[in-house]
């Protein structure tokens, strides 16, 4: 049994107060000790960044690398060490721009990793620079007159790189962001987890729309897996499919019933609804939170391992020995 205090370092926190990174470590600390995996059978790893300082605060085995080389180091630390539960903390800035090589590749091979990807539309770090989820026409430092690029949506990138678990929570939503932590570590592969926060200094209010609780009952579906997708203070507000697109209807009108909301399927193998409700954005559509996709697939460092044992198993090498034999020699 453990406590969120088993996870706390003697280091002390240094982001700005009120900055939404504290609220997502707080929760991970919970959903560590839930989880139940000992501290030395944990490791932290992290690139550059205001999140990437995450694994000082962590009770565990860590390693602040270098902008962007997270998701390498943490595939060879899990690669070299099966039997730990690796952790990656990462930015929108250093995880999808200079490490946007990296972290496509991770998820495509599907290395058991569980990466936290905090997104708050910024540089913050250093101070202030547009970063690839920059809503296009954003005012920054580095694009004082509006940046003219679109963004990137994480969800997407995931799911075109073939991954297999995305979910999505908020900084002020503590419960699910617990929730969704746990279920990436359950998962068996690369664990995308989009962690909305929020910049006090340089990008202040970027998530305000469902930020206080009331908006988010009204503006926020929590996606679960086999269950009606229902919102609204009432859960009266459903999804249904209209073609092609999805679109929100209220129960009771024109017949309609809890019957025809669409049901979550996460397991499913084509990605196509799950882009569809990652990509939702208000203002007339809710934004999905929870465990979006979740599909079975068999990990990188699971098929690395059980390549090697086949490999091993016909091999008539088993010593150095037999190895010597196999070679060229001669008799003096």
């Amino acid at each position: 049994m453990f406590t969120a205090k088993d996870f706390k370092s003697d280091q002390y926190v240094r982001w700005c107060p009120g900055c939404g990174d504290h609220a997502i470590l707080n929760s991970l600390q919970k959903a560590m000790a839930e989880i139940g995996i000992p501290p030395h059978q944990l490791a932290v790893i992290s690139g550059i960044g205001c999140s990437s300082r995450l694994p000082y605060y962590i009770n565990a085995y860590g390693f602040h690398t270098i902008h962007g080389r997270g998701a390498a180091i943490a595939t060879g630390v899990k690669t070299a060490n099966p039997d730990l539960c690796v952790w990656q903390a990462t930015g929108d800035g250093d995880c999808l721009a200079i490490g946007g090589n990296h972290f496509i590749h991770s998820v495509r091979r599907n290395v058991n990793l569980n990466v936290l990807l905090f997104n708050n539309r910024i540089y913050g770090l250093t101070k202030g620079q547009y970063s690839p989820t920059s809503p296009k026409g954003f005012v920054s430092k580095s694009s004082p007159f509006g940046t003219v690029e679109r963004p990137f949506c994480p969800a997407e990138l995931t799911m075109g790189a073939r991954g297999t678990f995305f979910a999505r929570t908020l900084d002020m939503d503590l419960p699910t962001s617990q929730m969704v932590m746990k279920a990436a570590a359950q998962h068996e592969g690369t664990s995308i987890v989009e962690c909305l926060v929020n910049c006090v200094i340089f990008n202040n209010g970027t998530h305000n729309w469902i930020a206080s609780k009331e908006e988010r009952i009204e503006r926020v579906i929590i996606l679960e897996h086999g269950k009606p997708m229902l919102f609204g203070k009432e859960r009266n507000k459903g999804l249904m499919l209209d073609g092609w697109d999805l679109k929100v209807v209220t129960l009771g009108e024109n017949g309609i019933t809890e019957k025809d909301i669409l049901v979550h399927d996460a397991t499913t193998e084509d990605p196509s609804l799950h882009i569809k409700l990652a990509k939702m954005d208000g203002p007339d559509m809710p934004i999905a939170m929870g465990v979006i996709r979740a599909v079975p697939c068999e990990s990188y460092d699971r098929a690395v391992q059980n390549q090697i044992d086949e490999v091993q198993n016909k091999s008539k090498v088993k010593s150095f020995d037999d190895l010597l034999e196999t070679l060229e020699h001669w008799d003096m």
